[in-house]
Formats: structure tokens, C-alpha cells, sequence
């Protein structure tokens, strides 16, 4: 039977005002960035105590922070690899000439950005291991910036920061499976191999049931967390073994029958307007108190936050410019030098993967301290940076200054 209660005059204005936000992509990291603020002013407050002590009392094995940290996350890498995989096979990254310039620019702009870490830390064998901070860019915040701008800037720049996000993100995964993994209990380790096993049959044998994968998914992320190996890491490894069907006859996937299309679509949101955001909250607080100008200029910050300015600019940009120069790529189409430019600054932005890394290479509350000192310090003037730059950049000057 229909309800008879009467609709206020503005229910339909505020449902639709909601929706247009969590239907604008630019919403996630707008709302990632009110996060990181009211976490610091949290941090600074008279509740700071109350805050930390929230974030470190225990619920069953684990911290609130380490239950957010290993458990939630894992649903942000699970999405990371349903949009790595989906893309590679079915998207913008689905063959070798779409991947090159992307891809060679996401691995410029993770290299450049340890080199400059490890010069400001070569005295400090205990900071050497941040040396992959710097090398991570927030996909949410780089692209919420970018569509702050609209039509200023052209689709295909979105979508070459999108793809080169996306592969900078499995580049992340990858180092942080090599480099920050613990001491490994072999018992979990061959449990997870083997349900790995069991996920991989299943893909193989044509089982569409997304329910089955998922409660797998969920034995293989406590076996995962007691290996040694980051919990997080199962979410990806899930994501690899979801099947996407294809429609017969093309190499385009039917979104509507694929369980990884499905999956994606039912994470988007959540991820992006709650789990980041929570996130970002229990791990961008930082306590100023105490803090002198010394600290903002200690190897390790400045570390963080040149490699975030600096070195990806160099990297990206200095990639971008090497293959076009080369013959080897072509621009994005209808974007300009600087245009490009103002981009390879948004890379910059590093805040949630970026302080994800942090927390497993230091132990230390003073140099997680530091650490997040550099990520905020770097973000926020590579994200400024890159906006003015994309402002003020006409998109009709001709792009041949560089390669003349």
C-alpha cells in the first residue's frame, strides 16, 4: 500500500542535493580533505586525549585503529584491485599502447620521488625504511582537485590520471607485499595459498557466485593477517580472482551480469564516503604540541615532502616529456604543456596511501609524527600547485615549447 504521509517541500531538494554530491566525483576527496582537517583540529583539541585513546583501545584481538587500518582498508585495496583488474582487461588500460604513457609516467613518478627520500635520509639507516612514502598518489584527492576545475581541463587528462593513479596504487601494493612485510608464520601462509587455490578454481570453473568468493575472501583475510604478510593484501588478491564476463562476441564485459562490475559498483560509494574518510580520520590526526620549527625541517619531513613536490613533478612530467620528445607517445589529447604540468603536481597528492605506508614503515609515534608533518605539508602544496597552475593554463596555447 503506498504511503499517504506528506513529503516535505524540501525532501526532494535535499535528496537530490545529496545524491548530485555522492554522484560527483569530486565529492570523495572534498570530503577527504574536511576529514584530514577536523582530524588535526581534533588532535589539537581539548577531546585529543579522548581521541588517541579511542584509537588505541582494543575491541577482541585488535585496536580500533589496527581494526580500521588491516580490516576496512582491505575493502579500499579490494576496490583498488576490482578497478586495476577491470581496467587492464575491459577499460582504459586494456592494451600495451594505452598503458605505456601512464604507465611509464606512474613509474617515473614513484622513483623519482624515493630517490630525493633517500637523499634527504642517507645519514639515518632507521628513516631509510620510508623510502616508498613519497611514491604514492591519492587517487580521491588528485582527481577531486582535478574536477573542481570542470571543463577547463579535458576528459582525456582525467582519464590519464585516473589510469596513472591506478597503476601508481599497484605499485604500492606490490612494494608494501615486498618490503613491509613481517616475520611469516608458514602455517597461515599455507592456508592462504590454498584458498587462493580454491578462488582461482572457481574463476577457472565459471562460478559466478559472487557470495562464494566473498566468503572466501573472508578466511583468506585472517589467515593473510596472521602470516606476517599486511591483511590488507587479501582484498587485492581477492580482486584478481572475481570474474568479469565478457559479452560473447566482444571484448567488452556486460556489466550487468559481471560479478566484478557488481562488486565495484556496491564498494564505490561505501569506500569513498565512509571507509577512506574513517581512514583519514583515525591517521591524520597529529598533536602539535611540542612541535618546533626544527621538526618541519628534519631530514625525514622534508624527506616526505619534497619527494612529494618535487619528485613527482620530475618523475611524471620529466617521463611524459622524455616519450613525446622520444616520438614514442603522444599527449593526451587536447591538453596542453601546462595543462600536463598541473597534473604531474596533482600526482603530488599522496595523503591516504602515502600515510597507509608510513604507519607500516614506522613504529615510532615521533616519526609517524614527522611523517604525517611532510604528507600534509606535501600534499597540500602539491594539490595548490597543481590547481593554480591548471587555472590559470589556457588549454589552446600550442604545445611545442617544450619539444622545439
Amino acid at each position: 500500500m503506498a504511503s499517504t504521509q506528506p513529503v516535505s517541500p524540501n525532501q526532494g531538494r535535499i535528496n537530490s542535493t545529496l545524491r548530485q554530491f555522492l554522484d560527483n566525483e569530486a565529492s570523495g576527496g572534498i570530503l577527504l580533505m574536511a576529514v584530514a582537517v577536523l582530524a588535526i583540529l581534533t588532535a589539537n583539541s581539548p577531546v585529543a586525549g579522548s581521541y588517541f585513546s579511542a584509537l588505541h583501545a582494543y575491541i577482541g584481538p585488535l585496536s580500533v585503529q589496527h581494526w580500521i587500518n588491516d580490516a576496512l582498508m582491505a575493502l579500499f585495496f579490494l576496490l583498488v584491485g576490482l578497478e586495476i583488474k577491470r581496467e587492464m582487461l575491459d577499460g582504459q588500460l586494456s592494451s600495451w599502447s594505452r598503458r605505456l604513457l601512464p604507465g611509464a609516467a606512474a613509474a617515473g613518478g614513484m622513483a623519482v620521488p624515493a630517490v630525493i627520500y633517500i637523499a634527504f635520509n642517507l645519514g639515518d639507516p632507521a628513516a631509510l625504511r620510508g623510502w616508498a612514502i613519497p611514491s604514492a598518489t591519492d587517487i580521491a584527492f588528485a582527481l577531486g582537485v582535478l574536477s573542481l576545475l570542470g571543463p577547463k581541463v579535458p576528459a582525456s587528462l582525467k582519464i590519464f590520471l585516473a589510469a596513472l593513479a591506478i597503476i601508481d596504487d599497484l605499485g604500492a601494493v606490490i612494494v608494501i607485499a615486498l618490503f613491509y612485510t613481517t616475520d611469516l608464520n608458514f602455517v597461515a601462509l599455507g592456508g592462504a595459498a590454498l584458498v587462493i587455490s580454491a578462488l582461482v578454481v572457481l574463476n577457472r570453473s565459471g562460478v559466478m557466485r559472487l557470495w562464494l568468493y566473498l566468503v572466501l575472501g573472508a578466511v583468506l583475510w585472517v589467515l593473510v593477517l596472521r602470516s606476517g604478510v599486511h591483511a590488507t593484501l587479501a582484498g587485492v588478491i581477492l580482486a584478481l580472482t572475481i570474474p568479469i564476463r565478457l559479452t560473447p562476441g566482444t571484448p567488452e564485459a556486460s556489466p550487468s551480469v559481471s560479478p566484478l562490475h557488481q562488486l565495484e559498483h556496491a564498494l564505490q560509494k561505501p569506500v569513498a564516503f565512509l571507509i577512506v574518510p574513517i581512514f583519514g580520520f583515525a591517521n591524520a590526526g597529529v598533536s602539535f604540541s611540542g612541535v618546533t620549527p626544527a621538526v618541519l625541517i628534519e631530514p625525514l619531513t622534508l624527506g616526505v615532502a619534497a619527494g612529494l613536490v618535487v619528485g613527482k613533478l620530475v618523475g611524471v612530467f620529466g617521463t611524459v616529456a622524455a616519450l613525446v620528445r622520444l616520438g614514442l607517445a603522444d599527449l593526451p589529447a587536447a591538453a596542453s604543456w601546462g595543462q600536463t604540468l598541473g597534473v604531474a603536481l596533482l600526482c603530488g597528492i599522496g595523503f591516504t596511501m602515502s600515510l597507509f605506508i608510513g604507519l607500516l614503515a614506522f613504529d615510532e609515534p615521533a616519526m609517524q609524527d614527522r611523517v604525517k608533518f611532510g604528507i600534509l605539508a606535501g600534499s597540500l602544496i602539491a594539490g595548490l600547485a597543481g590547481y593554480t597552475v591548471l587555472r590559470v593554463t589556457d588549454r589552446r596555447k600550442a604545445a611545442s615549447t617544450i619539444v622545439s
